[in-house]
């Protein structure tokens, strides 16, 4: 079977993308991946065998404004649509909204009910008109994976809508990483690794943190315009508890947990209000506690699990509510509930697996 999956961005920042290479039998069918290098950067690829790669390379910032990418949006249609249209591929796997919607025409004459939509970001779904393109995309797809329950309420009542965990399963290889070789130290060490931004909350919680001696805040990923106004920020302010350490590599995160007491998951925007990031997995996989927004899909679930702590960084008494909860920990009873949730979670990927391959299948008979 010859199978396309189509990403929007470089392939370390789509680890979603491991979903469907890790349950793909790659030997066996014929795997093409599309993705598009922003920083025009050399990508490591060594650990993906019998995979073919189409690269879309044009230099792309992340955080600027809409109106600037759409030059490149366009560009990116076109390579896209070729490989599309000159291929003939038996399935798609679209990751991404926005990949769905620059080729949605294409899908939909060529690949209907002959593609996956992954959908994992209602950025735009607040403009009626994408909600609807979203619609027309999800109804003409052969099934439509979602990395978050709340997505729901944008899309159709669709019985081929499937949650699918943005889970790492190579995390699991060195889930005593923290117990094991996790070093001590006597200020509260809260770790943020990703792309930084959400700017303006980020400024909150620096301010707070660099006011209270009892912790230290450190920052791992890339380092654009917002990184580096936030580090302004920080020289504006003295601090000397808040840390900056650049990019890094996926394998990375195992050491620098070791080195990390809580995780800021902090995000505030009408998407993430809604989202499942990385980190919530990270933090049931390593059994380390997280901050999540208050109000937050992300931080009811953590709260549910009890997991983590719901809070606002707006609130006076941000540090101290961070203080009373990591204090108060007891960590046989926290590493009890992230086993809980993480059988919870593997369970759902384990259906998401069955209903990939199903999907496959019946494609390959039609």
């Amino acid at each position: 079977m010859k199978i396309l999956i189509m990403g929007f961005s470089k392939l370390k920042y789509m680890p979603y993308i491991n979903f469907y290479l890790d349950n793909i039998d790659c030997e066996n069918n014929n795997i093409h991946v599309l993705y598009w290098n922003r920083d025009c950067k050399s990508e490591d690829k060594s650990k993906y065998h019998s995979v073919i790669f189409h690269e879309f390379s044009s230099f792309q910032e992340d955080d600027v404004i809409k109106s600037k990418k759409i030059c490149n949006f366009v560009k990116y249609r076109e390579y896209a649509k070729s490989i599309l249209i000159n291929s003939n591929f038996d399935f798609i796997i679209v990751l991404h909204t926005i990949t769905a919607i620059v080729v949605m025409d294409i899908l939909i004459k060529h690949y209907n009910k002959k593609y996956i939509l992954d959908y994992r970001d209602s950025t735009y779904e607040e403009n009626f008109i994408f909600q609807k393109l979203i619609h027309v995309l999800v109804n003409h797809s052969k099934l439509t994976f979602i990395s978050s329950d709340a997505f729901r309420k944008y899309l159709p009542a669709n019985t081929q809508i499937y949650t699918s965990h943005n889970i790492l399963l190579d995390s699991f290889k060195h889930r005593d990483e923290k117990i094991k070789y996790g070093t001590h130290s006597e200020k509260i060490r809260i770790g943020f690794w990703g792309f930084i931004r959400h700017e303006d909350i980020n400024r909150q919680i620096i301010e707070k943190i660099s006011k209270d001696s009892r912790f230290e805040l450190h920052y791992y990923g890339r380092e654009q315009n917002i990184a580096k106004s936030l580090k302004n920020y920080t020289e504006e302010l003295q601090a000397d508890n808040i840390f900056f350490h650049g990019e890094y590599r996926p394998e990375e995160r195992y050491e620098f947990i070791r080195n990390i007491d809580i995780i800021h998951n902090i995000y505030y925007d009408n998407n993430m209000m809604l989202a499942m990031g990385n980190k919530y997995y990270d933090g049931i996989i390593f059994y380390l506690p997280q901050l999540c927004f208050t109000g937050s899909f992300m931080g009811r679930m953590a709260k549910k699990a009890a997991i983590g702590l719901e809070c606002d960084p707006a609130n006076h008494n941000f540090t101290n509510e961070i203080n009373n909860y990591y204090t108060s920990i007891s960590q046989e009873i926290f590493r009890i509930n992230c086993d809980i949730e993480v059988n919870r979670v593997i369970d759902e990927y384990k259906k998401s697996v069955q209903l990939l391959n199903t999907a496959l299948t019946e494609d390959s008979y039609e």
